[in-house]
């Protein structure tokens, strides 16, 4: 009987220790993400303090603030010419040998636009106009031109980044892409059809636009629409909002005839900024693994499958929990929550805030 009751004794001890262990844990990880979530938002509050431009009362309808905007951004956007060295071909018979009618190719030459992002001379455009390219050359606002070095390309987001030499440069200031709201006026700047410096204005149609992806290639999209006029040459150029800041880089229409039809699509600058960041610190993309896949509900972004021996199993991130947030940053579609990952490296924390059974839970993930 004695006997009996020490081991049931011994059985709530051991139970209270196991109880006090796993509070213990629990509460480090609650304290964990809220000292986490508080150095987010004091972050966030100081670059939106940075961001602040103060306005005058004049209404934007007159054209004021597009003019200031235009005047503010035009110097920054260069014009791309990429130069694709032609391969000799060898003669298809002696005869073309002899009398020298072997086929002679000609060099391929492409045009497109980039943004001056630093005063040394980054410059940022599309890895689609530069893609393959033997030769680059930029034209700056005041018609000097310069040769141009690839430093990186990424096909994943459309980008790459340039170098020139020299110093002094008009590099064009960088806004906030999670900022933009849906009807806010924006300007395009870039050199449609070979007309140099060219400025078309629009508002934002819509935000986290992606294209169907057939091939299966890696990428990430999450466009800004917009319907400022975008023809072949704006590729690579600035997409600026009223306080002359650039939000994005154009990239892509969609259209039947090849030619603008109110549909055109700009890469999100917070992206480029982490792109063009990761080509000139590490000299590649860094990429964050987050370890799921999803799909776009009607109650979300529900995750679909976590997979195993990667950050989200780790973390007890579970399938059919609905992602809100990540890093405070809502989030509503899959691509969305794509860029939000992309933002990071691998090394770093995320706060995932997911919907679990009606519940919202907070889940600190390490990237």
């Amino acid at each position: 009987m004695k006997k009996g009751l020490l081991i049931a004794a011994l059985s709530v001890i051991l139970s209270g220790v196991v109880s006090y262990v796993v509070a213990g844990k629990v509460a480090e990880q609650t304290n964990e993400v809220t000292e986490f979530k508080k150095e987010l938002i004091t972050e966030q509050n100081d670059s939106r303090q940075d961001r602040k431009v103060v306005r005058s009362d004049r209404d934007v309808m007159t054209g004021t603030y597009f003019s200031d905007a235009a005047e503010m951004a035009v110097n920054s956007v260069v014009y791309v010419k990429v130069v694709k060295k032609a391969r000799q071909q060898a003669p298809s018979s002696m005869f073309d040998y002899f009398f020298g009618f072997a086929n002679t190719p000609q060099d391929q030459v492409g045009v497109g636009s980039g943004v001056i992002i630093s005063d040394d001379g980054y410059i940022v455009t599309n890895n689609h106009v530069v893609s393959g390219a033997d030769e680059v050359q930029v034209t700056l606002y005041d018609n000097t031109v310069l040769p141009a070095t690839v430093i990186g390309t990424d096909e994943a987001t459309d980008l790459a980044l340039l170098k020139v030499e020299g110093s002094g440069f008009q590099a064009l200031e960088m806004g906030d892409s999670d900022d933009l709201r849906l009807g806010e006026w924006v300007l395009a700047i870039g050199s449609p059809y070979d007309l140099r410096s060219t400025i078309t204005a629009g508002i934002v149609s819509a935000k986290g636009r992606s294209f169907p992806n057939y091939d299966g290639s890696y990428r990430v999209e999450s466009f800004i629409q917009t319907d400022a006029a975008v023809n072949p040459g704006n590729s690579g150029g600035a997409l600026v909002n009223t306080s002359g800041q650039l939000v994005g880089i154009n990239t892509s229409i969609i259209s039947l005839t090849g030619s603008y039809a109110g549909y055109a699509f700009a890469v999100p600058v917070n992206i480029v900024k982490k792109i063009t960041d990761d080509f000139i610190e590490f000299g590649s993309v860094q990429r964050a693994v987050l370890g799921i896949s999803m799909m776009d509900t009607d109650k979300g972004v529900t995750i679909a499958d976590v997979r195993a021996e990667t950050p989200a199993a780790a973390a007890g991130l579970r399938s059919g929990d609905i992602i809100k947030e990540i890093n405070l940053n809502k989030v509503n579609t899959a691509s969305e929550v794509q860029v939000q990952v992309s933002k990071l490296r691998p090394g770093e924390k995320a706060v995932v805030t997911v919907l679990r059974d009606n519940v919202q839970k907070e889940i600190m993930v390490n990237l």
